[in-house]
């Protein structure tokens, strides 16, 4: 008998079953990093956690959390959203890859947008993402990421990412 003849138009069961082992998305969610860091049992520990996943979108995130400069042009509070339901790694955007549009939800940063598209456009962002996702952006708005996340303070990121206390790289001299 002959051996069944692949489909050029098809992937091939290797590519299918390598393919099946990855996630669609482009890594962890922000809410299994922190969890990570709340979980770690040490300073030194949840200090490696957040150097382990450094990129310029937590670094966003985490200035958004913590710098008292930054003031959100949003309401505080849980807005009126869906939660994405979807699984982790399936249908939702990843906030890592939606922190680089957070600046038009800054006061000052984007004066062409009107407050009730900024919220609409807030809430389309958090409808987008997994749900755990969303609830650690409401927590990054309102300042109250160290309450949801034992031990992810401003002190820990400062020190994690070598930062002033204006939350910057010191000049070197």
């Amino acid at each position: 008998m002959a051996e069944p003849v692949q489909n050029p138009n098809l992937m091939s069961r290797a590519a299918m079953e390598a393919m099946a082992r990855t996630k669609s998305n482009s890594g962890p969610l922000v809410s299994e990093i922190f969890t990570k860091i709340n979980n770690a049992k040490d300073k030194a520990k949840k200090i490696e956690v957040l150097k382990q996943n450094d990129s310029e979108a937590m670094r966003m995130l985490m200035k958004g959390a913590f710098d008292p400069k930054i003031e959100w042009d949003l309401p505080e509070g849980t807005p009126p959203y869906i939660a994405n339901e979807a699984p982790a790694g399936t249908e939702h955007s990843n906030l890592l890859v939606e922190a680089k549009r957070l600046w038009h939800f800054v006061k000052g940063a984007d004066p062409s947008l009107n407050k009730p598209r900024k919220e609409q456009m807030f809430i389309q962002m958090l409808e987008g993402l997994h749900a755990s996702d969303a609830e650690v952006l409401i927590a990054v708005k309102d300042d109250k990421l160290n309450n949801t996340y034992k031990g992810l303070t401003a002190n820990l990121v400062k020190e994690a990412f070598g930062w002033d206390d204006n939350f910057s790289k010191p000049e070197q001299k």
